[in-house]
């Protein structure tokens, strides 16, 4: 069995999109697409981002015909240990490879995903803005009581996915050289979250911990689902970010909004209004690193990955 991918990264974070060779998901939604993908192709996910051929940070990309011919193109994105409604990061990616393969031209574009049509820009200087999904704060000043760490209080926000974002200064200095005491941190934040049933709406898991070193463009640090850090900014970390610096009063439209990532690339974020929604708009670059074949053989004991 063989699968044709393009590797990318989006400030330092790795993007791997299926190209073909992926399982077929039928026709319908996305949404519909990505329940079939989870209930009966789950290995094929394992496969291609878990070792031994991928890592804990690679975010997988499957690239898919789009239901709305509005669309330029349809994409399901999965990780390690699942999948993902959204991933702004990968979403710029996409765009990057698209692009390599000739497929679209400086220009917008439309992309559906299975929490909804986001669309994107691909600019002359090879740089992408994606217009993400309606993103909001849905608890406000949240307070938990962590394992070692004492209480902190956050904010629950969508933005693409459910995210707890720390207020105030981390107390832990966010740096690469801090990545194991971040990561920890992090983890026991979630736990914590999961001991006090705190979720999102209708009782979704918060999946991503958002950490930040100061309380205005400064850097931050993101533990993914899977126990891997965002090497990127988070595109959709950026959009629950602004949601919340809006709901007070902070972010404007048209305001800018810098968010750096742990390894130093950076995303360029701002917001627009539409009925009373807040419209994130991530701007970043993503640039190709492979195109390849992995070639999945049953007879190899890890044909199906190492699960995490």
């Amino acid at each position: 069995m063989r699968v044709a991918v393009v590797d990318s990264h989006t400030g330092g974070e790795p993007t791997r999109v299926v190209l073909s060779g992926g399982p077929d998901l039928g026709s319908g939604g996305m949404a519909d697409r990505l329940t079939r993908f989870r209930q009966h192709f789950d290995r094929f996910r394992s496969a291609i981002v878990n070792e031994p051929r991928g890592s804990d940070a690679i975010v997988g990309a499957l690239l898919c015909d789009p239901p709305d011919s509005s669309c330029q193109a349809g994409v399901i994105f999965f990780n390690n240990v699942g999948y993902l409604g959204m991933c702004g990061h990968g979403t710029i990616g996409l765009v990057a490879t698209l692009a390599h393969l000739g497929s679209i031209q400086p220009g917008p574009l439309r992309i559906a995903t299975p929490v909804g049509i986001v669309s994107a820009e691909l600019h002359g200087n090879g740089e992408a803005t994606v217009r993400n999904v309606p993103s909001y704060r849905h608890r406000k000043d949240v307070t938990i009581d962590v394992n070692g760490y004492g209480q902190m209080t956050g904010d629950v926000a969508w933005g693409g996915n459910w995210f707890f974002l720390v207020k105030g200064k981390s107390p832990i200095p966010i740096s690469l050289a801090n990545i194991d005491g971040l990561t920890h941190l992090a983890w026991s934040i979630r736990q914590a979250l999961v001991r006090g049933g705190i979720t999102g709406a209708e009782g979704a898991e918060i999946d991503h911990i958002e950490i930040f070193s100061a309380a205005s463009h400064g850097r931050n640090f993101v533990l993914c689902p899977g126990k891997s850090y965002d090497r990127s900014p988070c595109g959709t970390g950026t959009s629950a970010k602004m949601a919340c610096l809006y709901a007070d009063g902070l972010l404007q439209p048209g305001d800018v909004w810098k968010q750096e990532s742990i390894t130093g690339s950076m995303f360029e974020g701002r917001i627009e209004l539409i009925d009373g929604q807040v419209i994130p708009l991530i701007r970043g670059s993503a640039f190709v690193t492979a195109q390849s074949e992995l070639v999945l053989d049953e007879r190899d004991p890890f044909c199906w990955g190492i699960p995490a």
